[in-house]
């Protein structure tokens, strides 16, 4: 638990507390992996439930935004390990309750790290539980950009491995290029439910604050936030539509790729079907047939062959389907 509050000398201060001795003041406090005990020391401590877990990965909107006993409780979900193999939704609950901010987590996030941080270097002597909130949904928002446009370059690279020209394909290659569609996808559509529920949260914020007539500043910053989620939400979808586009066009090379090897096999098979048939017909051990006799019989039943294997060719490559 990591509470965040002003001193008696009036500077902010961040730092590791335990259960028990949360400061007076502390205006954030961070519930990182909570255990049992320190629910219910919050809960002692503030006076308001804190949700569970089970209760944090509900998904009705009247579980995740709701007010009760005066505090503002808003759950959204965050893409954990978008920089590794397989990244995750991780809900984290925000609440506001009398200027404090509370907020619960099962999961490190970079933008908790970069608020706190900034709290470090320095707090402002009025900061206020809404501030900090505030400073965390700009910094979510901006990771979960930084998180899009990692997405994005990636893409980019996929559609030219795609698309250039290489004589070395192989199923190897085409098997890891679909792989790596799949994560992407996979974390776009994290990104995109990421984005969903922050902009649930900004919408469900800016009417609550409505009846409050909340500061100026603060107004501004719901209505940046609120662009930049339209955004966000607008490009991520694009993307998903250009992975659906190379999920087709790599299945549908891998198509070609298979149809230009049954097509060797169908040439080979017309190519050497009239030798076949030449073969076949004097290996037949009939006692009349006059060819047997002839001094020069091998030697043109060879040639036949051979014209016969390189007629066929030659009129495919003519009419050009080879």
């Amino acid at each position: 638990m990591s509470p965040a509050g002003k001193g008696a000398d009036g500077e902010g201060r961040v730092g590791e507390e335990r259960v028990g001795e949360m400061p007076a003041d502390a205006v954030w406090i961070d519930l990182v992996n909570p255990d049992p005990a320190e629910d219910r020391f919050v809960e002692g401590a503030l006076g308001i439930p804190i949700p569970t877990h089970e209760e944090m990965a509900e998904i009705e909107p009247s579980s995740r935004l709701r007010v009760e006993n005066e505090a503002q409780y808003m759950t959204g979900s965050l893409v954990l390990g978008s920089e590794g193999e397989r990244p995750t939704l991780s809900e984290v609950s925000f609440i506001l309750f009398r200027g404090r901010l509370l907020t619960v987590r099962y999961g490190e996030f970079k933008a908790f790290s970069l608020v706190l941080a900034q709290l470090e270097r320095g707090c402002a002597e009025s900061l206020r539980g809404d501030q900090i909130f505030m400073s965390l949904l700009d910094a979510i928002v901006d990771r979960t950009a930084d998180t899009i446009e990692r997405v994005a370059s990636d893409i980019d690279l996929i559609s030219r491995r795609i698309f250039e020209r290489d004589n070395g394909r192989d199923s190897q290659r085409y098997r890891a290029i679909l792989r790596q569609i799949g994560r992407k996808g996979d974390l776009a559509s994290k990104a995109r439910e990421s984005l969903v529920s922050m902009a649930r949260i900004v919408t469900f914020l800016a009417a609550e604050s409505e009846g409050r007539r909340p500061a100026k500043d603060q107004r501004m910053a719901l209505k940046s936030l609120q662009r930049d989620l339209s955004s966000l939400t607008n490009h991520v979808s694009y993307l998903g539509d250009k992975i659906t586009f190379l999920l087709d066009a790599t299945l549908g090379m891998v198509s070609i790729e298979q149809n230009n090897i049954i097509k060797i096999f169908a040439v080979l098979s017309v190519v050497f079907m009239p030798p076949t048939l030449i073969a076949s017909i004097y290996g037949m051990n009939f006692q009349y047939m006059p060819e047997l006799a002839d001094h020069w019989g091998y030697p043109l039943a060879l040639v036949a062959m051979l014209v016969a294997a390189i007629g066929p060719y030659l009129f495919f490559k003519w009419k050009r389907w080879l």
